[in-house]
């Protein structure tokens, strides 16, 4: 079991991240999950820094592994310079990094024009952007020309001693069965453990499984409710659209359906001690390895103090 933090790019200041990484390492959290935007999901979040610049910085501000949660390396950057950045990161990390990808959102990947895929040619672009990456990796001169990508006579010459493992998000069963036959691991934001077994047993018995989510901390949870109702009603949107939704003022538009009240049914809100590790049991109890917990909003000194003290310890007990 191992118990982290996620950095949320999409709400939080380059320093700012760097000062939760260090806190949470202070805290004894063991990991840490990045996310990966070019936008926000709403101009509430107001943030979007270049996650590999992140990394980066991270790898000098604490010794935690890091995963990105998720990076898309098929449309807005092409694989194989996906392939150098997660190498070099490698490095710097020695050996802690983990590549975390996904077959992308709109709101990211439509910036340079191209048109928006549907989902089993998403998921096919996924597949050979990791062999793509694979290849790289082994430090050979590289030449491919697939269905989606054309890569001429190129080698990474800054290398780890071992490739990072790559983990494949996936929402659904297809995505699910298709990632266990080409991910090192699994990654998810739902408490789901039929999902979980369709990679298992689609391939991925005893391959690492990550899942994160978000709470607000705050010792008013009306506060607290309002505050994740402000930042993260797109959360709650439905189905697809989260996939497709080209910007943030499409985001902005759907998640004025969404209520406070559904908000605070569906997140943590307050400092329950209860709840708080009951959300996470959630997890691991549906059988994942790794769990990712991301506070919402400014308080970020109160919950890696309330997580330090009260949770994680509570949560290792067992």
């Amino acid at each position: 079991m191992r118990l982290g933090y996620f950095l949320s790019c999409e709400e939080f200041s380059p320093a700012e991240l760097l000062a939760q990484a260090r806190m949470a390492e202070r805290a004894g959290f063991d990991a840490l999950w990045i996310s990966d935007h070019f936008h926000p999901w709403n101009d509430e979040q107001g943030e979007s820094s270049f996650v590999w610049s992140m990394i980066g910085a991270l790898s000098q501000a604490c010794d935690l592994p890091i995963t990105t949660a998720v990076t898309c390396p098929t449309m807005r950057i092409h694989p194989a310079v996906i392939a150098q950045a997660a190498a070099t990161s490698q490095v710097l990390l020695s050996g802690r990094f983990r590549l975390g990808i996904g077959s992308g959102e709109a709101l990211n990947e439509h910036i340079l024009g191209d048109a928006w895929p549907g989902t089993d040619v998403r998921l096919d672009m996924l597949e050979e952007a990791v062999e793509v990456m694979r290849k790289l990796f082994t430090g050979e001169v590289v030449d491919h020309r697939g269905d989606h990508y054309t890569v001429e006579h190129a080698r990474l010459y800054t290398l780890p001693d071992e490739p990072p493992p790559i983990y494949v998000s996936a929402f659904g069963p297809e995505a699910a069965t298709r990632a266990a036959r080409f991910a090192d691991g699994f990654v998810s934001t739902k408490p789901d453990p039929a999902l979980l077994e369709t990679f298992r047993k689609a391939g991925g018995d005893g391959k690492t499984s990550q899942a994160g989510f978000k709470v607000c901390y705050g010792p008013d949870a009306a506060q607290a409710r309002a505050t994740a109702h402000r930042l993260w009603a797109n959360e709650q949107l439905p189905g697809e659209l989260a996939q497709v939704l080209p910007t943030p003022e499409h985001f902005m538009q759907a998640s004025s359906l969404v209520t406070e009240e559904m908000v605070g049914d569906a997140l943590v809100c307050g400092d329950d001690l209860d709840s708080h590790v009951a959300a996470v049991r959630e997890y691991l109890d549906a059988g994942y390895d790794e769990v990712y917990v991301n506070q919402i909003g400014p308080n970020q000194e109160g919950f890696f103090e309330f997580y330090g003290k009260e949770v994680l310890p509570r949560l290792r007990e067992r």
